[in-house]
């Protein structure tokens, strides 16, 4: 029987990951921070990327949906045989590279020195691994972008844009990118690479938020306002406790194009997303 090791098991991109291997018969051996119950064919593991009991000795493959830079340290530690490792990374690698953050700077470094890690350690093992980058993820409601949109649009019945947040966008569904992870699996010419995967459809920023809040019931408005007045109003928010962590950097990235292509991804193991079409379902309310 065909076995697995999943780390974030239970995150949003973790959880369709499960069903796509548990439909094909793989026996997955699912790491979660909370107590879960056994189920046909999925033995929960209670723990993180720091301390996990019961670890299976050797396993056909190792997918982690969790931070890379926490899971390739994990992987360079473990005793754990396999001959097959998907991590998820992020565009974030590139994005934020070159931010005026500092924080978001050190994430992208975070990343490409788990990267580097990862293939290190790999090669040294004689390991095929493959890194996936994903863009904005949405579908599961448990997203820090899309889905802070829609909660403060629930909350306020609005949101307010800049006039030119016209930045380009590919926002990825999380069953997209657990196909993705799935079909690497068997794809020899993933092995020792590294794929972004964006969206299927490419839209602007405000197109992408006007989309988002026409899904909702009832619609909350849209008001696009000249950049002073954009600043004022987050100002304001930021004064009220909200929407904290969207900083200067954040603001100049709508309006900016951050496209990544497909095509290695399409050639190498198929990949196919679909276009951005919310629905409600995909952004339960919660607290902001």
């Amino acid at each position: 029987m065909k076995t697995a090791l999943v780390f974030g098991a239970s995150g949003q991109v973790g959880m369709p990951l499960l069903d796509r291997l548990r439909d094909d018969g793989w026996r997955v051996y699912a790491v979660s921070r909370n107590a879960r119950a056994e189920q046909p064919g999925l033995v929960w593991l209670k723990g993180d990327l720091s301390q996990v009991a019961g670890l299976p000795s050797q396993v056909r493959a190792i997918c982690s949906c969790g931070p890379l830079d926490l899971f390739s340290q994990w992987y360079a530690r473990t005793g754990v045989e396999t001959s097959r490792v998907i991590a998820f990374g992020s565009t974030s690698i590139d994005v934020k590279r070159g931010s005026a953050d500092a924080e978001e700077r050190e994430l992208a470094a975070r990343l490409r020195e788990g990267e580097q890690r990862l293939f290190e350690t790999a090669s040294k093992r004689e390991v095929a691994a493959t890194v996936l980058r994903p863009t904005l993820i949405y579908g599961a409601g448990r997203d820090r972008n899309l889905n802070r949109i829609a909660q403060v649009a629930r909350r306020f019945g609005r949101i307010v844009l800049p006039r030119d947040a016209k930045g380009l966008r590919q926002p990825v569904h999380v069953h997209d990118l657990a196909d993705a992870a799935f079909h690497c699996l068997d794809a020899a010419a993933t092995h020792g690479r590294t794929y972004a995967l964006p969206g299927g459809e490419t839209l602007e920023y405000r197109e992408m938020a006007a989309r988002l809040l026409a899904a909702l019931q009832p619609p909350p408005k849209l008001h696009e306002v000249p950049g002073g007045v954009f600043n004022v109003v987050l100002a304001a928010a930021h004064a009220a406790g909200f929407a904290l962590d969207f900083n200067e950097a954040a603001v100049k990235r709508m309006r900016s194009d951050l496209v990544f292509d497909a095509g290695d991804a399409q050639r190498d193991f198929g990949y196919s997303p679909r276009g951005f079409r919310p629905t409600a379902a995909m952004f339960p309310p919660s607290d902001v």
